[in-house]
């Protein structure tokens, strides 16, 4: 089984260019790290008129994606997107956990 999870980032004004350039060269080792943590169909979907980061992805029951922030690769990529986008002191994205409201089976 499966579920998909979605939440909002927010990306600091003037930095949709770069952080789509940034996203065209994703580490593979962090691509590779999320596929085997158990996540697919990870898509992040910009508003431009609020810098909205809109995230949805899918995981299997058994993930571990918990395990991903304590990895070197995820912390490399933090500290490299720090700079445009809003994050923690710990260079942690802000995210803010988002509710389905409805679902066309």
């Amino acid at each position: 089984m499966s579920e998909q999870i979605a939440f909002r980032m927010n990306l600091n004004p003037g930095q949709a260019a770069e952080y789509e350039k940034r996203h065209d060269a994703v580490y593979p080792e962090l691509k590779k790290l999320l596929k085997k943590a158990g996540v697919s169909d990870y898509s992040i979907w910009l508003d431009p008129q609020t810098d909205h980061l809109f995230a949805i992805l899918t995981r299997t029951d058994d993930h571990t994606m918990e395990q991903i922030p304590d990895t070197e690769i995820c912390q490399k990529w933090w500290a490299y997107m720090a700079d445009i986008m809003q994050t923690d002191v710990n260079n942690v994205p802000t995210q803010i956990p988002l509710k389905r409201v409805f679902l066309l089976p």
